[in-house]
Formats: C-alpha cells, sequence, structure tokens
C-alpha cells in the first residue's frame, strides 16, 4: 500500500513538471506570434511554480519573462528578469540559445544605461573606493590631504 502511494505522488510531480513545461511552451508560442499581453498571462502564472521547472527551463522563463516585459515598456521588471535570465545561464550553461544571449546584452545595457546613466556600464565605472586609514598610519600616496587640523594640534 505504501509503494502505491509513492507511485501515486511520483506520478503527479512528474506530471507537475510536464504542465508547466507545457505552460512554458505555450507562452513562448504567443511571445513568438507577439501576443505580448496574453504571454505575460502566462508568464504570471508560471512564476509562481518557477523553482519547479529544470534550471534550463528556468533560464528559458526568465529570458521569455524578460524580453516580454521590455516588449511591453515594463522595464523595471524586464532588467530584473533579464538579469535573473543571465545569472541561471552562467550557473547552469546550455540554457537559452546564442541569439537570445545576445538579445539579453543588448537589452541588458539599454535597462542599464537607464539606472547608470550614458553609455558606460558597470564593470567599465571608474568610480574609485576611498578608505580612512587606519588611526596613526600614513595616508595612501595620492590620496587628498585630511580635512581639519593635524592630529596632536592644539584646537
Amino acid at each position: 500500500m505504501r509503494s502505491i502511494g509513492s507511485l501515486i505522488l511520483m506520478v503527479l510531480f512528474v506530471g507537475g513538471c510536464s504542465t508547466y513545461r507545457e505552460e512554458l511552451n505555450r507562452g513562448q508560442r504567443l511571445y513568438d506570434e507577439n501576443e505580448y499581453e496574453r504571454a505575460l498571462a502566462i508568464w504570471r502564472d508560471v512564476e509562481l511554480d518557477m523553482d519547479s521547472l529544470s534550471d534550463n527551463d528556468q533560464a528559458r522563463y526568465a529570458y521569455l519573462r524578460g524580453m516580454t516585459d521590455y516588449r511591453l515598456g515594463f522595464r523595471p521588471d524586464a532588467r530584473h528578469w533579464l538579469a535573473i535570465a543571465k545569472a541561471v545561464d552562467m550557473a547552469h550553461p546550455g540554457g537559452p540559445s546564442g541569439d537570445w544571449k545576445g538579445r539579453v546584452e543588448e537589452a541588458l545595457n539599454d535597462l542599464n544605461r537607464e539606472i547608470y546613466g550614458g553609455a558606460e556600464s558597470v564593470s567599465e565605472s571608474t568610480a574609485v573606493e576611498h578608505t580612512k586609514p587606519a588611526e596613526g598610519s600614513a595616508p595612501p600616496p595620492g590620496a587628498p590631504p585630511p580635512a581639519g587640523p593635524p592630529p596632536g594640534a592644539a584646537p
């Protein structure tokens, strides 16, 4: 009796995974047909059980969700999902195709310009971290002079 219950649970689990994959495929067909609003409705439903998808399907879902949001003008959501697609693909290579990876990079660069400004990307940033030297140590070469009187001077 116990093995029958285990078998039923296994069948339901496998059936559930295929259902999410079927929804993913259905949403992708709508996306490919430029039916972005209808695809988004499916993505929002699949999102609740995204962790039931395989790693490659999670990357595909995040890509399709991000590109759908991008096409509809939901730019913060698009940036979120495209970044997830890129991260999942980096952690588990073999997901989206090379064409998709190029589109992710293009869209993320466009979306990042809104956040970071200009054509500069985060990796090309010229920001410099300034740290406060430990008390009693000399400042690093090229550091600006400290503000206020030197240590030990009378106030």
